[in-house]
């Protein structure tokens, strides 16, 4: 058992001996994490998060009047992240307002093509234990991005209590670049990358990501649609159903490209205990209807409101946990998960209400709608490559993980999680771990 393990069991079992009551916050409270993290590549991630949480004269509690949160952390070797989010139900009665801006920076961004097992992982490529060849490169499914993001979402009734309307706009700036290995390599003695042509350089070459969208562009996207939503509590639902459905367009007066997409999510929460465990599931579905969506805009996933940093994939911490982040990209995709939700342990501290609680969960994933491309010929391989290095096609079906998670809650809406996922195909990766806010939904 890890230090970590060992200290969370320790806290289970002392505060399981006392009884506690749950006090009634009011006014501002505030949770605080540091981010430290660290990668090979990469380097130490150093920052801090905090979110501010108003809930007034506490009559509403464990819902919140207002929260603020904000983000700042970089790595050492360039990566980093700066977010500010806003969300409020009182600023302007009876209407939800979430407001997100950020700029992100990723110098090691997953790529793996289009199409999902169509594009073919070879793991070897990437593990620098290796003899090269196979060794390639770690960053050989690797770009670099730099993401400019503003969002402002809204939310209100449509009479009665249930049936909701949405509506948001969505302004994003890419800029993408192969990744820049002499600064990655900068400061290392041993272990260095090779500069080698990775995947986003190849497909640039083979004419699958067009000149005009290489480098990136401006994307605006404005959206609407209706939803149903009886949940009992937004942060950790314990019984209700939370349905979206709607279309994203983005006309081509306000962007390099224009395209409109459809997307319909469906959210049901089970009691099994009062108060104590619950069975979540979440099924999405979106697809292309008209136009072109740019490589770099393909794999951002609609929702009526942003719940982390980023709303991608599929793969990754945020829908398919234990596979590739980016594995399964198409013009139409279907995800879905379902979770076992235990709050396991009550306690207070520091005059805050917590819980421990344990996940675990499936998820799984595919795409629906392929994006059409010509594959190269075999003269445009190099060496000893072949075109069945990159491409199997006919070959896309379910992706599937599993795993389990912790959480650490304070004030019931200050959820800090944990997630272990495992990948089922290897052709998916092997497993992840994640670290971050919040649910997954």
């Amino acid at each position: 058992m890890t230090r970590f393990a060992a200290l969370i069991m320790a806290v289970m079992i002392a505060v399981s001996v006392f009884p506690q009551e749950e006090n009634i916050k009011t006014g501002w409270n505030f949770g605080a994490l540091p981010a430290i993290t660290f990668s090979t590549d990469l380097g130490f991630q150093y920052g801090v998060v905090v979110n501010l949480f108003d809930y007034g004269d506490g009559a509403n509690y464990p819902s919140y009047n207002q929260m603020f949160y904000f983000e700042v952390s970089r790595f050492t070797k360039g990566s980093s992240t700066y977010r500010l989010m806003y969300d409020t139900e009182t600023l302007i009665p009876g209407i939800n307002i979430t407001t997100d801006l950020a700029y992100l920076t990723d110098q090691a961004y997953d790529f793996y093509g289009f199409n999902g097992y169509d594009a073919v992982y070879n793991q070897e490529w990437t593990d620098s234990d290796l003899e090269s060849p196979p060794y390639e490169s770690r960053m050989f499914y690797r770009l670099d991005r730099k993401l400019f993001r503003f969002k402002s979402d809204l939310i209100g009734s449509l009479g009665g209590d249930y049936f909701l309307w949405n509506a948001g706009v969505q302004v994003m700036n890419f800029n993408i670049a192969p990744v820049n290995v002499e600064k990655l390599n900068k400061g290392k003695e041993e272990n260095l990358l090779p500069d080698v042509p990775g995947l986003y350089d190849k497909y640039i070459d083979w004419g699958l990501i067009s000149p005009d969208e290489a480098d990136g562009g401006l994307i605006t996207t404005l959206k609407g649609g209706v939803s149903y939503d009886s949940r009992d509590f937004k942060a950790n639902a314990m019984k209700g159903i939370w349905f979206e459905t709607g279309f994203e367009a983005s006309p081509s007066f306000l962007s390099e490209e224009g395209f409109a997409r459809f997307y319909a999510i469906y959210r049901q929460y089970f009691t099994i205990v009062p108060k104590d465990l619950s069975l979540a599931y979440r099924i999405g579905y979106q697809t292309t209807v008209g136009g072109n969506v740019p490589f770099y805009f393909r794999n951002q996933l609609i929702t009526s409101v942003l719940a982390g940093t980023t709303s991608e994939g599929l793969g990754g911490s945020k829908n398919l946990r234990g596979v590739l982040r980016n594995r399964v990209v198409g013009d139409g995709v279907l995800y879905g998960n379902v979770e076992l939700r235990w709050k396991a342990v009550r306690f207070n501290l520091i005059n805050q209400n917590f819980y421990l609680g344990l996940v675990g969960f499936s998820d799984m994933g595919m795409v629906t709608d392929k994006v059409e491309f010509e594959m190269p010929a075999a003269g445009d391989m190099v060496g000893s490559e072949s075109v069945s290095d990159y491409f199997n096609p006919d070959s896309e079906s379910l992706h599937l993980s599993a795993g389990a998670g912790l959480r650490v809650v304070m004030n019931e809406n200050f959820i800090i999680s944990a997630d272990f996922g495992k990948a089922f195909n290897e052709q998916d990766g092997n497993s992840g771990f994640y670290i971050g806010l919040n649910y997954l939904f």
